[in-house]
């Protein structure tokens, strides 16, 4: 049963104010279906919403986030609901939210947010976890990057199963069916 979903998604609302909804939405039905979010920290942009829509609708927060964006006041403190661990590094933060999380769902974000996907995935990999990881791809945002996965496996550069393992779904429901089927 999932319990502890971890989320990376944009620390920004990106350009199109559908990312922005998403997220919202992805938090509310968390908090509806007593799903802990294990997130980032962040109080700013994608993770800011994500947030407020799991706070919003009477779920519990799990954040992550180093010192220096604390310094930064980029995180999200003292809220009831939200329990918050301040680390050194942003590999520490990884880390506690991979300890802590059932599976692992990305939406759509940046660099950091593929670099978080790709460290947990390369985890998995070399048998460290055996969590289920996600891509939610509304209207095929990650698209051009699974046709990429799948040229690296074709290329053999890395096995296909483990493309084939990623779930990659439209919506959250279907995702969370897959990742907690996973389980």
């Amino acid at each position: 049963m999932l319990r502890r979903l971890a989320i990376f998604l944009g620390s920004r609302d990106g350009s199109d104010p559908a990312h922005a909804d998403l997220a919202y939405d992805v938090g509310r039905s968390l908090g509806e279906r007593g799903i802990e979010l294990v997130y980032g920290g962040g109080s700013a942009g994608l993770m800011g919403r994500v947030s407020q829509g799991v706070l919003d609708h009477g779920g519990r927060v799990y954040g992550v986030i180093p010192r220096f964006m604390v310094e930064r006041e980029w995180a999200r403190l003292h809220e009831d609901g939200v329990e918050m661990h301040v680390v050194d590094t942003m590999h520490e933060r990884k880390a506690m939210m991979s300890v802590r999380a059932d599976a692992f769902l990305v939406l759509p974000g940046g660099l950091g947010t593929l670099e978080e996907l790709f460290e947990v995935w390369t985890w998995k990999t070399l048998g460290l976890h055996d969590k289920p990881i996600g891509l939610l791809s509304p209207g095929g945002f990650w698209a051009p990057m699974v046709t990429m996965l799948h040229q690296l496996a074709d290329a053999e550069f890395m096995d296909a199963q483990t493309v084939r393992d990623l779930v990659v779904e439209q919506t959250l429901d279907a995702a969370l069916e897959r990742l907690g089927a996973q389980l």
